[in-house]
C-alpha cells in the first residue's frame, strides 16, 4: 500500500500548481471582464509627452464656474486626446487639478509608482484623477488610443 499512497502524494502535490495556475487564470479573466487589467511590467515613468494630439470639445469658463460654483481661478474642459502608436503621456500629478479620463478606442496602459494597468476601450468606469493621483501612460499597441479628458484647468 506504501507505493499506491506515495504515488497519490506525488500526484496531488503536482496538481497544486495547475489548480493555483487555473484560479489566478480566472481571477485574471475576472477582471478584465470588468475593463481594468492589471500589468506588471513597470518601467521608468517618462518625462516628456510623445505622439499625442489634443483637441478641445467644449469649455465653461472661469467667469460661470466662479458664478455658479464659487470656484475661482479654474475652467472646466472636456478634451479629446489621440496617442499614437508608440506614444506617450509624460508622468504628472493631479494635487490641483481633478479630472477623468475615459477610453473611447484602443488600449492603453496607466503607469503608476505602485504598478501598471491597461484600460481598454468598452470599460465601464471612467479612470478617476484625484488629488493622490501621479501617473503616466503607455500606448504599446499597433492602432492610435482615444480618451476623452473632462477636468479642471488653471487659469493662468
Amino acid at each position: 500500500m506504501e507505493p499506491f499512497e506515495a504515488k497519490q502524494e506525488s500526484m496531488m502535490g503536482s496538481m497544486k500548481p495547475a489548480i493555483l495556475g487555473s484560479l489566478l487564470f480566472a481571477a485574471g479573466a475576472l477582471m478584465g471582464s470588468f475593463g481594468v487589467i492589471a500589468v506588471t511590467a513597470q518601467e521608468t515613468p517618462p518625462t516628456e509627452h510623445k505622439g499625442i494630439s489634443v483637441s478641445k470639445l467644449g469649455v465653461v469658463p472661469e467667469e460661470s464656474m466662479k458664478r455658479q460654483t464659487g470656484l475661482e481661478g479654474y475652467f472646466l474642459q472636456l478634451r479629446l486626446a489621440t496617442v499614437a502608436p508608440g506614444g506617450q503621456v509624460a508622468r504628472h500629478d493631479h494635487k490641483t487639478r481633478p479630472g477623468l479620463v475615459y477610453t473611447l478606442e484602443g488600449t492603453w496602459i496607466e503607469g503608476r509608482p505602485d504598478g501598471e494597468r491597461e484600460y481598454p476601450e468598452g470599460t465601464e468606469t471612467a479612470l478617476v484623477e484625484d488629488a493622490e493621483t501621479d501617473h503616466w501612460f503607455y500606448n504599446r499597441s499597433d492602432s492610435p488610443v482615444k480618451v476623452l479628458i473632462c477636468d479642471l484647468g488653471l487659469v493662468e
